[in-house]
């Protein structure tokens, strides 16, 4: 195994190492190290992100296919348990069947808040306006389509995780992909036992790296540059002063993550419904304002998901935006939320799959549908057509829809860019620490050591230049979901026993809400 594992280890050693080079000053040094890094980065990412190419500005990367494929599977597996199980799963997010004497660490709505602030985040703001751009207002119809679908993808991995997480001698609580990947596979089918335990190691491998790429350094750079747009750009405050900027956000996250699960979901329970509120309340009033015009959108919006237009790349470009831009925005099937979702009180593992659903609920058919209609009413994404998804500001193009309407909106976005960025970054430092954790040994060394090492690269991410490392991070996101839907087709059946247990057991009476 440790010979299959080389690569991936050199591969992280290669991320942890390169941005404090890069953040250095420019040099023969630099230069040569970053020679030596990207050729050991870059056959990852063109493996995670080989992809089939449909035209000029049109390609799909295979890892979509892999997860909407099996969100569909799994849709039709659990009987659609997408639409079947939202009345129970919004009970329990309310709390009507919660105890507080459950073995966990944070109730069912802290967990979805958590959980909710590692997906909603640029995805909805910027990624949305780039597959309209490029894809035509009908991407959201299949957006819309594709996050319905991941909804079960989510209560399957979540149920999972809760069913085989562990709980600590300090009585806190691990789980995840990784021991789901480990210990369920190991006793659901002993004889795939080395195989689950491969695909276990392989899964915290790379959440480490996405955790301190794509939900950290992307993050802070993202937030950094919105800043410093709307303070007066390469002439304002914070030009050039993205390490101190960094350095003010790292104490911030350091004062939410030293506290563990229980202070990441005391904050995000907060910060998620105000930050969706905000962000909700400005496209409401866009459209209130446009009331006349809604019906012509979701008219464009239906008529161009089967449309033949060209300049959109064709039903089949339409068709992979839309797709691409659900799977890349909830990540479900990615495994990530359900670390989160397993530190729930609960000691019933379906009623965790149940809250979890919700999610791409909210992110994408919510929340991403929402930036869409205010961008294929105010038409921000008109001067952008024909161009490649690379050339694309996606913020630009939201912003704009805003402003046409709203002209201080600018100022809002760069506060939502902020938040969503914050509390992108607290749940993945959590998703990474327990990678880190399975990997290393469930220690407090090897907790607070993680903490530390991840608010460093705060600062390092709004200080630097991303390049390849950037890359590599998202990489490692997506490669995450290769071993976690492994794990969900070996262990859906184990998922199916527990659901129609669960609803026996409720419709019986057996388990009851205790607004009764």
């Amino acid at each position: 195994m440790k010979s299959r594992l080389q690569p991936l280890l050199t591969a992280l050693l290669a991320l942890l190492v390169a941005p404090a080079v890069r953040a250095a000053p420019a040099s023969g040094i630099d230069q040569a190290i970053q020679n030596y890094v990207q050729p050991v980065l870059e056959p990852i990412v063109d493996t995670v992100f080989y992809s089939i190419s449909f035209g000029p500005n049109t390609s799909l990367p295979l890892v979509v296919v892999w997860l909407v494929v099996a969100s569909i599977l799994l849709t039709l597996y659990f009987g659609f348990i997408n639409v079947r199980g939202i009345k129970q799963g919004a009970k329990l997010i309310r709390g009507d069947y919660s105890d507080p004497n459950d073995t966990g660490e944070v109730s069912h709505f802290q967990a979805l808040a958590t959980a909710l602030s590692g997906t909603v985040g640029l995805g909805n703001i910027a990624g949305v306006a780039v597959a309209i751009s490029v894809g035509g207002p009908g991407a959201t119809f299949w957006m819309i389509v594709a996050g319905l679908f991941g909804m079960s993808t989510k209560f399957c991995e979540c149920t999972l995780g809760v069913r085989y997480r562990r709980e600590n001698a300090n009585g806190s609580i691990s789980g995840g992909p990784m021991y789901y990947l480990r210990d369920g596979i190991a006793s659901a089918h002993p004889g795939l036992k080395g195989v689950g335990k491969f695909l276990a190691v392989l899964f915290a491998i790379c959440a480490i790296g996405g955790s301190l790429g794509g939900g950290n350094m992307f993050q802070a750079n993202q937030v950094f540059q919105q800043m410093v747009n709307v303070t007066g750009g390469e002439t304002g405050i914070l030009a050039g002063r993205g390490w101190l900027f960094g350095l003010a956000m790292a104490v911030l996250v350091a004062f939410v993550i030293i506290g563990g699960i229980q202070s990441i979901a005391k904050v995000t329970s907060k910060l998620v419904p105000f930050m969706a509120i905000i962000y909700l309340v400005a496209g409401m009033a866009v459209i209130l304002i446009h009331l006349d015009h809604v019906p012509a959108a979701f008219a464009e919006i239906l008529s161009g998901a089967f449309s033949p237009d060209a300049a959109f790349g064709g039903f089949i470009g339409v068709l992979i935006w839309g797709f691409q831009r659900a799977a890349f925005s909830n990540e479900a099937g990615i495994g990530s939320a359900a670390i989160a979702h397993s530190a729930v009180k609960t000691k019933e593992p379906i009623t965790e799959g149940l809250v979890a659903l919700w999610e791409p609920f909210i992110d994408t058919v919510v929340i991403c549908t929402m930036t869409a209609l205010v961008i294929v009413i105010s038409e921000s994404y008109l001067p952008y057509v024909g161009l490649s998804s690379s050339e694309i500001q996606g913020v630009e193009v939201t912003s704009a829809a805003y402003a046409g309407v709203i002209s201080w909106f600018p100022v809002v976005l760069a506060l939502a860019v902020a938040l969503f960025g914050f509390s992108t970054m607290l749940a993945w430092s959590y998703y990474g620490e327990k990678a880190a954790c399975f990997l290393f040994g469930n220690s407090k060394a090897v907790s607070l050591g993680y903490k530390l090492v991840f608010c460093l690269f705060v600062v390092i991410g709004s200080a630097v230049n991303l390049g390849i490392v950037l890359t590599f991070s998202d990489a490692m996101i997506f490669a995450m979901s290769i071993p976690n839907v492994v794990g969900l087709y070996l262990l859906a059946p184990v998922v199916k026993r527990e659901l129609q247990s669960y609803f026996a057991r409720v419709k019986s009476g057996e388990i009851k809400s205790y607004r009764n």
